[in-house]
C-alpha cells in the first residue's frame, strides 16, 4: 500500500485528463487572442486554474502546448466535416447531396475562431513550418481525400462523370471554399456569409460543378430523330 504522501503525489487520471482539457481551453483563447509571441504561460496558468508547472508538465513547453493547440482545433473541425452522411441513392438527390455537405463544410471552416487560426498559423509559418502542414492535412487535405473516394463511389454508380477523382474533389472544394475563405481571411468577421448568403453562394457552386460532372442521360430514339432532322441536308 502507498504512503499517504506518496498517494497525494499521484494524480486521478479523470483529474490529470479534466486539468488538461483546462488547459488546452484557456491556451486556444489566450493565444487566439495575443498570438504566439503575446502569449505567456502565466496566463495560461491563471487562466486554466492551474499552476504553471502544472502546464510544463502536461505539454513541456509553450511551443509544444501551441502545436497541440492547432492539431486539436483543425481535427476536431476535420471531424465535424468528415462525419458520415448519406450518400444519395440516385441522381435526383445528387444535388442535394452536395448542397448538404458544402453548406456543413462553410458553416464549420467560417467561424471566428478557426479564421484566427488560420490567419495565426501563417503568421508564425516561419517559426513553426509544420503547423501549416499540420493545418492543412487535418483540414483541406482530409475533406478531399474523402470527397475523392466520394466521387469515385458516385462514378462506379454512374451518377457522375468522372475522369479523375481527385481533381473532381479539388474542384468541388474551391468552387465552394476560394470565395468566402478568401473574403473572411482577408476582411475579417464581417465577411463572413450570413446563412442565407451561404446558401445561396453553395447552390451556385454546386449547379456549376454538376454542369461539369453530372452523368447525362443516354439521348431516346425521339431525341435522336429531332437532331438528325435538324442537321443540314447532304451532311
Amino acid at each position: 500500500m502507498p504512503s499517504p504522501q506518496r498517494a497525494d503525489r499521484v494524480e486521478e487520471p479523470g483529474r490529470s485528463a479534466r486539468k488538461r482539457a483546462a488547459i488546452l481551453s484557456a491556451a486556444t483563447d489566450v493565444f487566439l487572442k495575443g498570438g504566439y509571441l503575446g502569449t505567456n504561460v502565466d496566463a495560461i496558468a491563471a487562466g486554466s486554474g492551474v499552476s504553471k508547472q502544472t502546464v510544463y508538465k502536461h505539454f513541456g513547453s509553450k511551443e509544444v502546448l501551441f502545436v497541440e493547440i492547432v492539431a486539436s482545433m483543425t481535427s476536431t473541425a476535420g471531424d465535424m466535416v468528415v462525419g458520415e452522411t448519406s450518400e444519395p441513392d440516385d441522381s435526383t438527390d445528387l444535388a442535394k447531396y452536395l448542397r448538404a455537405y458544402a453548406e456543413t463544410q462553410l458553416t464549420v471552416v467560417l467561424t471566428p475562431r478557426l479564421m484566427q487560426l488560420r490567419r495565426l498559423v501563417i503568421g508564425e509559418v516561419s517559426r513553426f513550418p509544420d503547423l501549416a502542414k499540420v493545418l492543412y492535412e487535418r483540414g483541406p487535405q482530409r475533406a478531399m481525400t474523402r470527397l475523392t473516394a466520394v466521387f469515385e463511389r458516385l462514378a462506379t454508380r454512374g451518377l457522375l462523370t468522372v475522369a479523375d477523382p481527385s481533381i473532381a474533389a479539388s474542384h468541388f472544394n474551391w468552387l465552394i471554399m476560394a470565395d468566402p475563405l478568401n473574403r473572411a481571411m482577408l476582411l475579417g468577421d464581417k465577411a463572413i456569409p450570413s446563412p442565407d448568403a451561404l446558401r445561396r453562394h453553395v447552390a451556385e457552386a454546386v449547379r456549376v460543378f454538376l454542369a461539369a460532372y453530372a452523368t447525362r442521360p443516354a439521348p431516346t430514339r425521339q431525341v435522336k430523330a429531332a437532331r438528325r432532322s435538324r442537321r443540314p441536308s447532304g451532311t
